[in-house]
Parts: structure tokens; sequence; C-alpha cells
């Protein structure tokens, strides 16, 4: 199993990228601050789903793997939301965007996570 053919990696991928660039926009005083979490946070989803890959025969620690990339996509998407409550990111549009897809992501991620405890 590749990670790169996983949808949810691709999806994962593609919302760092759109999260880190959303970031760069921020106020200055944000990119060291919740700029520099929401960036850890998205790049956490799709590192643990690829450590998580790697670890795959052994179900147990791929499950663990997969829920803490579940774990840091809620983060990803808390950080966004309050990014958007303090004013820090202004662009509607966009955060609707983001949200979408991270919701998106995370019903993915809940349902490959069910995929893999079944085949345990």
């Amino acid at each position: 199993m590749n990670y790169r053919k996983l949808s949810i990696w691709q999806l994962a991928r593609a919302q760092s990228i759109a999260i880190h660039k959303m970031s760069l926009t921020l106020p200055k005083f944000e990119l060291y601050e919740t700029g520099s979490q929401i960036r850890r946070s998205s790049k956490s989803v799709r590192a643990n789903i690829v450590e998580g890959t790697g670890r795959r025969r052994y179900p147990k620690e791929f499950i663990r793997f997969l829920i803490f990339s579940k774990s840091s996509q809620d983060e990803t998407i808390d950080h966004l939301e309050t990014l958007f409550e303090t004013g820090s990111l202004t662009d509607e549009v966009l955060l609707k965007r983001l949200q979408k897809q991270g919701i998106q992501l995370g019903i993915q991620l809940a349902k490959f996570i069910e995929a893999v405890e079944r085949r345990g």
C-alpha cells in the first residue's frame, strides 16, 4: 500500500498546502502564534497517515496513527475557526472552503479508521 495513493493522504496534502498558504496571509503577530500551530497540526495530519501506513502490518499501530491524524485534523479545524472568530482570518469565503475541505477529510479519516478496525 503506497500512502500517496490513499485519498485521505491526498486530501491531507491538499489541506496542508492550503492552510500553509492561508497562514502566511495572517497578521504578523499570528504568524508565530496560531499561524504556526495550524501549520503544524495540518502537516501532522498527513505525516501521521504516512507513519501509520508504514506500520500497517500491525493493525493496532496503524489505527493508533490514524487516530492521531484524526485528532490533528480536529485541532486544525479548531485553529481555523479560532482565527476567524478573533478576526485574524477575515476572508469568510476562504474560511468556508477550508472548513468544507477539513470536514470532508475528517469524515474520510473516520471511515478509513473504521475499515481498518473491521479488517484488524
